[in-house]
C-alpha cells in the first residue's frame, strides 16, 4: 500500500495579486486517508479545484498513478479515477436525484438509459453508506443536507479510485458517521485513496492516516495522526493558540419562547420552551423538520394549529418584520441563499432587516452615512475581513460572511436568537469566535435556539439538548445527561412515537 497514487509538486496559483496556492507539494498513497486542514482562504478548495481540472495552476505539476494529469480538464481527472464532492454543490435543481447521479455516466449515443440499473446501484450505495435519499425526488425540493448526500453518492457512483471528500459527515448521525468511516476503511483496504477535508478535528483524528495543514496558501505542517493532537492542529491552522469558549453554568430566566402542540408544514405537534439566558441545542439529521422550525420562528411559516408565544404574548401578525421588531435575531442556515444578498455591498446587507428603523431611516430616506458608520463598527468589532463597507459580500470568505451576519444580528441586542447551523463550513478560529459571541449573548440574558448537525457544537454550548426527527421534537435533557450515543439513537428515530402527543417539552 506504499504506492504513490497522487503527487502534487510545487503547485502555485495566483488570482491577480492574490496567491491562493504557494508552492504546494503533497502526496497520497494507495489505501491511505489524508486529511487536509486549513482556515477559510487557506487554499484548500483552490488546490482541489486544480486537481479536479476546474482551475489551471500557474506553476507545478500533478501526477495520478504515475501519469501526468492534463491541466484544466475535469473529464481527464474523472477518467484518471478522481471523484470529488465539492464544497458548493454542483447539482441540477430541476432534475431528479437519479438523473443527477447518472448524468454524464452513459454514452450520448446509447439508445436508452439503464435507469433500472442505476437505481439499483444508487440504492446499494445509499444503504452501504447510510445516505438515504429518494432517487425520484427533485433536487430543488431537497434540503441542504440532502443535497450533500446526493453529491457524495454521485462521486461514489463513478467508481473513483481517488476520492476527495469535503465535509462528508455534516448530514450524518454519529452512528452513521462511524459506519461511514468503517466503510471508508474497508474501501481503503481494497486500494481506494481518500483526501478528507474537514473542520471537525475529532473526525480528522478518527479517520485520517496523515494530515496536511495549510495556512495562507502554504503547507505549514505535515503530521502523522499518531504524532499530533487536536490542540496542535488547531494552533497550526490559525497560527496562534485557539481557546475553546465554554458556557459557564447560570440560572435560567423566564420562558421567552414557547410552542405548544404546534403543527405546520414539516412540523408534527411540536412543543418547546426556551428560557432567557439559555442555549437550547437542537440536534438531528438534516431534513427532519429543522428548516421548517427555523422558518416558523423567523416568521416565514405560520402555524396551522397550536399556540406560539414570544416573551409571554401571542404575536399578530406572524411575519418576519413583526418578529424582528419584537427582538428576534436570525442567523440563517444558508448564508449564501438566505443570509446575504451577494450582489449587494456589506453595508447594504448590514441593514437589510433594519433599514426602515432609526438611525438608518430619516423622512423615509436611508441615511447612508449612518449605515456606513454602523457597518464600520461591525467590521471592527467582529473582525470582518472586508476592504470597505462598500465591498460586495460575494468577494468575502464564508467565515467573514458569517461574522457580518453575526454582527448584524447581535448589534440589535435581540431577546431571542435563532442560530441555525451558525458555524457550518467555518474554520477553527471563526468557530471559536462565533461560539464566544453566542455565549456572551446568553450571559446577557438572550434565549438561543441552536440548530446544528454538529454534536460537538451542541454538547459544547447547550444548557439543554433536544432532538428533531420527522417533524417531532424529543423532550429536552440537561447537557450533563446527554451523551453522543443517546443523542445519536434519537437522531436515528429510536424512542420516538408518531402522531399527536408524541413528545411534549
Amino acid at each position: 500500500m506504499n504506492e504513490t497514487v497522487l503527487r502534487i509538486e510545487g503547485v502555485t496559483k495566483r488570482f491577480g495579486a492574490l496567491t491562493a496556492n504557494d508552492n504546494i507539494s503533497i502526496n497520497l498513497h494507495r489505501g491511505e486517508i489524508v486529511a487536509l486542514l486549513g482556515e477559510n482562504g487557506a487554499g484548500k478548495t483552490t488546490l482541489m479545484n486544480i486537481l479536479f481540472g476546474h482551475y489551471t495552476a500557474d506553476e507545478g505539476s500533478i501526477e495520478v498513478f504515475g501519469k501526468a494529469l492534463p491541466p484544466g480538464e475535469p473529464h481527464a481527472a474523472i477518467a484518471a479515477g478522481i471523484g470529488m464532492v465539492h464544497q458548493h454543490f454542483t447539482l441540477a435543481e430541476n432534475l431528479s436525484v437519479l438523473d443527477n447521479i447518472m448524468l454524464g455516466t452513459e454514452h450520448l449515443w446509447r439508445l436508452s438509459s439503464d435507469r433500472a440499473g442505476g437505481r439499483r446501484r444508487i440504492d446499494q450505495l445509499a444503504k452501504s453508506f447510510g445516505l438515504g435519499v429518494a432517487p425520484d425526488a427533485r433536487v430543488g425540493d431537497l434540503s441542504v443536507g440532502e443535497r450533500q448526500r446526493v453529491e457524495i453518492l454521485k462521486a461514489l457512483y463513478r467508481d473513483a479510485r481517488i476520492l476527495i471528500l469535503d465535509e462528508p459527515t455534516a448530514v450524518l448521525t454519529p452512528q452513521e458517521s462511524i459506519s461511514l468511516f468503517a466503510t471508508l476503511k474497508q474501501l481503503t483496504a481494497d486500494g481506494l485513496s481518500i483526501i478528507f477535508i474537514s473542520h471537525k478535528l475529532n473526525e480528522v483524528m478518527a479517520a485520517s492516516d496523515r494530515i496536511y495543514v495549510l495556512r495562507a496558501g502554504r503547507v505549514v505542517a505535515e503530521r502523522q495522526k499518531t504524532a499530533t493532537s487536536r490542540q496542535e492542529l488547531a494552533e497550526l491552522m490559525v497560527g496562534r493558540p485557539v481557546p475553546e469558549p465554554k458556557a459557564e453554568p447560570q440560572a435560567p430566566g423566564p420562558v421567552q419562547v414557547e410552542l405548544v402542540d404546534v403543527t405546520a408544514k414539516g412540523l408534527d405537534h411540536v412543543s418547546l420552551a426556551i428560557h432567557g439566558g439559555e442555549i437550547l441545542g437542537l440536534a438531528g439529521v438534516s431534513g427532519n423538520g429543522q428548516s421548517a422550525l427555523a422558518d416558523l420562528l423567523s416568521g416565514l411559516l405560520a402555524p396551522a394549529s397550536g399556540t406560539v408565544r414570544l416573551f409571554g404574548e401571542a404575536v399578530h401578525p406572524w411575519t418576519p418584520n413583526r418578529l424582528s421588531e419584537l427582538g428576534v435575531g436570525r442567523i440563517p442556515e444558508d448564508r449564501h441563499a438566505t443570509g446575504l444578498i451577494s450582489g449587494m455591498s456589506a453595508m447594504e446587507n448590514a441593514v437589510t432587516e433594519r433599514y426602515r428603523d432609526p438611525p438608518f431611516s430619516r423622512a423615509s430616506l436611508i441615511d447612508w452615512p449612518a449605515v456606513t458608520r454602523f457597518t464600520e463598527r461591525i467590521i471592527a468589532d467582529y473582525d470582518v475581513k472586508c476592504p470597505s463597507p462598500r465591498a460586495d459580500v460575494r468577494t468575502m470568505s464564508g467565515g467573514n460572511m458569517q461574522k457580518l451576519i453575526l454582527g448584524r444580528v447581535l448589534s440589535s441586542d435581540p431577546r431571542f436568537i435563532l442560530a441555525c447551523q451558525p458555524v457550518r463550513g467555518l474554520d477553527v478560529g471563526a468557530i471559536a469566535y462565533v461560539h464566544a459571541q453566542l455565549i456572551a449573548a446568553r450571559k446577557a440574558g438572550a434565549s438561543i435556539l441552536l440548530i446544528s448537525d454538529d454534536l460537538d457544537e451542541i454538547l459544547g454550548l447547550s444548557d439543554r439538548v433536544a432532538v428533531m426527527y420527522r417533524g417531532q421534537i424529543s423532550a429536552p435533557v440537561a447537557r450533563a445527561a446527554a451523551t453522543v450515543e443517546s443523542i445519536g439513537l434519537l437522531m436515528a428515530g429510536h424512542g420516538f412515537a408518531h402522531g399527536a402527543d408524541a413528545h411534549a417539552a
